[in-house]
């Protein structure tokens, strides 16, 4: 395992994985991009918010459902003594037909957003997502 330091959060992720360059132009609150083959991206994302868990729930699923996504499903979880959003999506577009596996976190008047976006059926890309969410830490 390796660990991801941005200054700000901490996770582990597999050998398999490769932390890419942040695409801090387009996406400024982008802190972590991880990918796997070409099948398999990771993006993390913080900014600070007033909102909550309930209410971007609500704003998370008609996003993804206004872009043409489907919901599969959209659940609050509880990871370590943190309160989460888990929702799984999947978009199928003329080009590409994906899954969007997402956690939600909100604290201390910030939000935490990692979304994995795969072509991976087998389920193991899934699972070492889980493993990274798991591990996730907010440095103080």
């Amino acid at each position: 395992m390796r660990k991801f330091n941005s200054g700000k959060i901490t996770f582990e992720y597999p050998e398999s994985w490769e932390v890419e360059k942040a695409d801090i132009l387009s996406n400024p609150d982008c802190i972590a991009t991880l990918s796997k083959g070409s099948e398999n991206l990771i993006n993390a994302v913080m900014f600070p918010t007033a909102t909550n868990l309930d209410d971007y729930k609500i704003f998370m699923e008609d996003a993804i459902s206004d872009d043409g996504g489907v919901i599969l499903t959209s659940d609050f979880v509880q990871i370590g003594d943190r309160n989460a959003i888990k929702l799984l999506a999947n978009m199928d577009t003329p080009e590409i037909n994906f899954d969007i596996h997402t956690f939600v976190f909100i604290e201390d008047g910030n939000i935490y957003i990692f979304e994995m976006r795969t072509l991976d059926t087998s389920g193991e890309s899934e699972r070492e997502f889980k493993n990274m969410i798991d591990s996730f830490e907010i440095l103080k």
